[in-house]
This record gives structure tokens, C-alpha cells and sequence, in this order.
């Protein structure tokens, strides 16, 4: 498969058999890109494509709701990106791209990713409420946050994405992951099924989350498929730290899950996407019927990827931005933590008496207050050169060392007292 789409070629199954035909490369596509500038972009070609144009949304009338649902399917085209990065932010930003910037009104895209180990949130999460953040940056797992709601989910080299692009007037979660389950079928018996909250279950278990994007024109749908997940890696990655946090964002519902190695041992990434590919090339842009190969002969087919300046002109720096404190960090809506910390008698070790209940206020990731909670619940804020600083879970071992340094009078004086 990888050879297949490394020589940009459309793969045709039918009837048990493989039919390779010869596809244009992405080169030969047009595609207009709203800039000043007179350099032509390497999707542009001299000649029309038979496949059809790859154009920008600013550069096509925009259609109405109703427009669009008029179009008929036989009018509406498809193709599959595979990004050739294994890098989330990366990937998130050419996600962000095809979003803000494709024409999908007869063009609808499946891009398929697969990341190094890290930790994306959805857009309105926490990830101190989600993870350890600071567990997170020991073990070198990258933390990220998407432009989708959702919740957290654990990626590495044995998870699969799934980006479904199409416009806002088509968005169908379900069938979307209908394509899905029915590629899981057809390629290996494997009877997954859809869950209330449309994530995809396998005998009881999660296999797939799931989250989206609805802007206008276009919206995108994206999940998660474990294949052969290191569970182990999965469950530590999304242990919360031992605090108390109170915040309005939105937070993620634990499932147990399985990877789909657990059930049917044959089950490798490679194949599982060239299978998802294909079922989504031989399904028709909005009916689940099969299309079959006379579908699938008129179809863009597989192309290869390369997320680069070069093919999509200021990915990088929406990659800087995905990758920055601000996005991943300063996004976070605001929260407090409070702490029961340890403080060391003067007799030695421990003292349940020098136990102190301490609350972190935090606005955009930066501590904007320190109090310490009196029996009566009361707070009393603590003057700490902190404040200012970004928020960790280790802001707390330098809370306790201050406060055990602290004299009864300056105890009084850091309370303001």
C-alpha cells in the first residue's frame, strides 16, 4: 500500500482483485490560491485534470445551504490525503488548512494521520484537569490542543486518524462513521458498532473517539481509531494529577477501551487505512450505498501528502501556532486548584497540625493569586513573587518550601495580616 501511494496512484479493489490505475499527481490539479503573488503553486498544472479542480474557498462563490444539498452526489468527487507526518502539530495545522481554505462544495476529503506519542485536548478543556502536565513533559509526550471540542485522547504510532472534510451543509458524524465500521467488516469480519455518544464500540469497549469542526462554508469530523495503542502508555499519559480542580471547562468522560490487535490479531495500520480509504472512495458523498468500482474509477483516489510550505503556503506557521504556549496553555479557561500540602514540624517529620490547605486561582495559565484556606474555609491571599508566573503542578513544591521557610511573623505578613 505504501509503495502504491508513494507513486501516487489510485488502488481499485473489486471482486477480490487489486486494479492500480494510473491517477494524476496532486501537480496536476488546479488550484487557485488567493494571493498577489504571480508564483505558481504545486498544485496548479497546465491542463484540466480529469479528476476535477482543487480550488480555494476564496476563490469560488460561496453556494447556499440549500444550494449545496441540491448538488447531486454523482457531482461530488473524492480523494484521500495521507500525511506523511507523524507530527501533531503538524498534522493539526494541515487539518486547519484543508478547513480554512479548500472549496468542498464538489470535493469532499479524507485525510489520514498518524502521530507520535502525545496528549491532544479538545479546544475548551483543561489540560491540568485532563493530564499531568508536568508527568507529560518528563516522558518527552507532546502536549496538544485542537481547534475541535471533545475531549482528551491518547495518540502514538498505533492509533489512526480519521479527518472527514466536507462542506457544512453535508456534515454527517454518522456517516462518517458508518464508512468506518463497514471498512472494519469488510476487511476483517470485525462487527463494531455505534455508541449514544457516537463514539465506536467493539463488545462494550472503545475502539474511537470522535469531535468536530462546523464553521461555514466547510466543517470537518475527526476521530481517533486504537489499532495497537500501548495501553499502558494510553492510561499514564491521561492520569490526573492528585488536586482539586475547579474550572467550567469541559471535561472528558473516562470508557474503557480496546484496540482492535485485542480482537483480531491480522489488523495492522497500513491495511486498515488503505481499507478505510477505499470504503470511503466507493460510497457516495451523502447516501450510504455502495458505489462499487464504477464509483471508485471516477474518484481522485489515494495521494500522498507532504504538509509543507511548499504545497500549502503558511502551514508553518500555523504549526508555530498550534505548537505555542499561548494556543496550548493560555487557552485554558480559567480555574482554581486547591492543595492540602505537608509542612515539616520543628520536632521532625511530619505533623498533622502543620497540614495547610492551599488554593491557586489561575487566568490563562498564569497564577494570579495564592491563598491559603483557614479551618473556617476561609481564604487568605499569600503576597508570593508567583504570582505572575505560568501554572504547573509543581508550583506547589515551591509554595511548600516558602512556607516552610517562613516565620510566624513573616507567616502573617505574606497573609497580609
Amino acid at each position: 500500500m505504501a509503495a502504491m501511494v508513494a507513486q501516487r496512484c489510485n488502488v481499485v479493489r473489486s471482486l477480490g482483485r487489486i486494479y492500480v490505475l494510473t491517477a494524476p499527481s496532486l501537480a496536476s490539479h488546479h488550484y487557485r490560491y488567493s494571493s498577489s503573488s504571480s508564483t505558481k503553486h504545486p498544485f496548479q498544472g497546465e491542463g484540466s485534470s480529469p479528476t476535477g479542480h482543487l480550488t480555494m474557498t476564496s476563490g469560488s462563490k460561496q453556494l447556499s445551504t440549500a444550494d449545496i444539498k441540491k448538488i447531486p452526489d454523482a457531482e461530488v468527487r473524492k480523494s484521500v490525503f495521507i500525511s506523511q507526518s507523524n507530527d501533531v502539530f503538524t498534522n493539526l495545522a494541515l487539518e486547519d488548512w484543508i478547513y480554512r481554505n479548500f472549496d468542498l462544495t464538489h470535493h469532499h476529503i479524507l485525510m489520514l494521520w498518524i502521530n507520535k506519542p502525545s496528549v491532544v485536548v479538545g479546544r475548551h478543556q483543561n489540560p491540568f484537569a485532563e493530564t499531568n502536565v508536568s508527568a507529560l513533559q518528563r516522558n518527552g509526550i507532546e502536549l496538544a490542543r485542537r481547534n475541535s471540542g471533545g475531549g482528551a485522547v491518547y495518540h502514538d504510532l498505533g492509533n489512526l486518524n480519521c479527518s472527514f472534510f466536507m462542506p457544512r451543509a453535508r456534515y454527517d458524524r454518522k456517516y462518517n462513521l458508518t464508512l468506518i465500521t463497514r471498512a472494519l467488516y469488510r476487511e476483517y469480519g470485525i462487527n463494531a458498532e455505534l455508541s449514544a455518544r457516537d463514539d465506536i464500540v467493539l463488545l462494550g469497549k472503545k475502539i474511537s473517539g470522535t469531535a468536530a469542526k462546523l464553521g461555514q462554508p466547510n466543517a470537518y469530523h475527526h476521530c481517533t481509531l486504537l489499532v495497537n495503542s500501548n495501553k499502558l502508555h494510553l492510561g499514564a499519559s491521561l492520569a490526573k494529577d492528585n488536586v482539586e480542580i475547579t474550572s467550567k471547562a469541559t471535561a472528558s468522560i473516562p470508557s474503557p477501551i480496546k484496540n482492535l490487535v485485542d480482537v483480531n490479531r491480522t489488523v495492522n495500520i497500513q491495511q486498515l487505512l488503505s481499507a478505510i480509504g477505499y470504503e470511503f472512495l466507493r460510497t457516495p458523498a451523502t447516501q450510504l450505498t455502495d458505489g462499487g468500482r464504477e464509483l471508485l474509477m471516477k474518484q481522485r483516489g489515494f495521494q500522498l501528502i507532504n504538509p509543507t510550505d511548499k504545497w500549502f503556503p503558511g502551514i508553518t506557521e500555523l504549526r508555530e501556532n498550534f505548537a505555542s504556549w499561548e494556543w496550548r496553555f493560555g487557552k485554558t479557561p480559567n480555574f482554581s486548584v486547591q492543595k492540602t500540602i505537608q509542612l515539616k514540624s520543628s520536632r521532625g517529620g511530619d505533623d498533622p497540625a502543620q497540614e495547610m490547605k492551599v488554593k491557586v486561582d489561575v487566568e490563562k495559565a498564569l497564577i494570579k493569586e495564592i491563598s491559603l484556606i483557614l479551618p473556617n474555609h476561609e481564604p487568605i491571599p499569600v503576597v508570593s513573587d508567583m504570582v505572575g508566573r505560568a501554572y504547573s503542578e509543581d508550583c506547589f513544591h515551591g509554595i511548600t518550601e516558602a512556607l516552610k521557610g517562613a516565620s510566624a511573623e513573616g507567616m502573617q505578613q505574606a497573609m497580609g495580616l
